[in-house]
């Protein structure tokens, strides 16, 4: 496997975790706590990402959620998902 291959598997895996909660198409269970997140800009998804990484934000389990995630990560997340 080419490194680039690799390295495009390994984005989308980061990506493909926000499923588990918000679904495949970003659709989220509002009435759960999980709220959509198909509309948001990939800026508008790093600052909220970011916020949660931070404190600033809190939520059911984002806030440690994010927290797990570099920086990098959370661009590359917000890059992958984010409303182009």
């Amino acid at each position: 496997m080419s490194q680039s291959t690799a390295s495009n598997i390994n984005q989308m895996g980061l990506a493909a975790t926000c499923a588990n909660c918000h679904g495949t198409n970003g659709v989220g269970v509002p009435n759960a706590g999980m709220p959509q997140i198909n509309h948001l800009s990939s800026e508008a998804m790093l600052t909220q990402l970011k916020a949660f990484k931070s404190g600033a934000r809190t939520g059911t389990i984002m806030h440690q959620l994010a927290k797990g995630y570099t920086d990098e990560q959370l661009q590359t997340i917000s890059n992958i998902l984010g409303k182009k």
